[in-house]
């Protein structure tokens, strides 16, 4: 059989996709071919509904058990295989089926910021003209319908995010010595030293990546008249015009704007107990993301004057 040693198993917009390939320009790893092959996701065929564009997705789904070995079919003897697929964290059923079929595996999880995660996933989604709402605090306030409705994992914004349950339970499943967890933050503003990291826990040789490449960079264009005419096209006929509309969408956007300070007071109540207990699961402080959002230069996303701010993420 010809399963993979290693999984790039989360989260969603943490830099997963160029992680995937920058590790496969290791020479001694495998990566497949397939970034996103989701096999884990399902017993069998992925769903027949779902949100905008999920049809789309669904149809990316290597379900068969013969077409996902076939993705590591050519590793080379010796050389670590993996893939990527940054739902498996989230999908507990998903880490059961990767525990009954090779136990032994190794999980990579890069973590970001849970309300900065959301916010990109949300930007991604608005900006290919599948996210009907134009504003993420109210797309939030909509999940626990989409999410009955069956919408697919990625419109999922606060689910994703909380990751103390999802690793609590991934730990009940493998070894604390089988999972390498670390921040996005530390992948982008130290890569050399973070890929040397993953190589070391994957036992092959460090020194021999220095960068991540440009991966998955999302443009927000402005709500215009233009863009929801196109955004309506774009998920009416997605199966025929899906990736030609989401270049016109997309094109000559502006980079993702920055929440408010407001804006991340409103959204942080939906992750401020998870986070405490992520401190707990893993035993390292994350409690800079009950904060405004820290940048080089000063902050982003940052209170009113006169304002100081507690620990806590409480006005004070």
């Amino acid at each position: 059989m010809s399963l993979p040693d290693f999984l790039i198993a989360g989260v969603p917009k943490a830099g997963t996709t160029a992680l995937h390939t920058a590790l496969r320009q290791h020479p001694g790893l495998f990566l497949s071919r397939i970034k996103e092959p989701k096999f884990f996701l399902t017993d069998g065929p992925p769903p027949d509904r779902g949100g905008p564009g999920d049809a789309e997705t669904y149809r990316e789904h290597v379900w068969r058990r013969a077409d996902y070995e076939a993705l590591f079919a050519d590793a080379p003897p010796g050389a670590p295989a993996g893939e990527s697929t940054p739902f498996y964290l989230y999908d507990t059923a998903a880490q059961r089926r990767i525990h009954a079929a090779v136990p032994g595996v190794k999980l990579v999880i890069s973590l970001r910021d849970p309300v900065e995660r959301a916010h990109s996933n949300w930007t991604h989604l608005w900006s290919a003209g599948l996210e009907p709402i134009g504003d993420l605090v109210r797309a939030c306030e909509a999940e626990p319908r989409r999410v009955r409705d069956g919408w697919a994992h990625f419109w999922h914004y606060i689910g994703l995010g909380r990751y103390g349950e999802q690793l609590e339970h991934l730990f009940g499943l493998f070894p604390r010595d089988q999972v390498l967890i670390f921040r996005y933050r530390d992948l982008v503003d130290r890569p050399a030293e973070t890929l040397d990291r993953i190589c070391a826990f994957l036992g092959v040789r460090q020194g021999l990546l220095t960068e991540l490449p440009r991966e998955n960079v999302t443009a927000h264009p402005d709500p215009s008249l233009r863009h929801r005419v196109l955004s309506v096209m774009r998920r009416r006929l997605s199966k025929v015009l899906g990736t030609p509309l989401e270049g016109l969408l997309q094109h000559r956007g502006a980079s993702r704007r920055p929440l408010s300070w407001e804006q991340r007071q409103r959204l942080l109540p939906y992750f401020a107990d998870d986070i405490r207990l992520l401190e707990r699961v893993t035993g390292a402080d994350f409690g800079d993301w009950l904060l405004p959002r820290q940048r080089a230069g000063g902050l982003v996303g940052t209170r009113p004057a006169g304002q100081r701010q507690s620990r806590n993420g409480q006005r004070r």
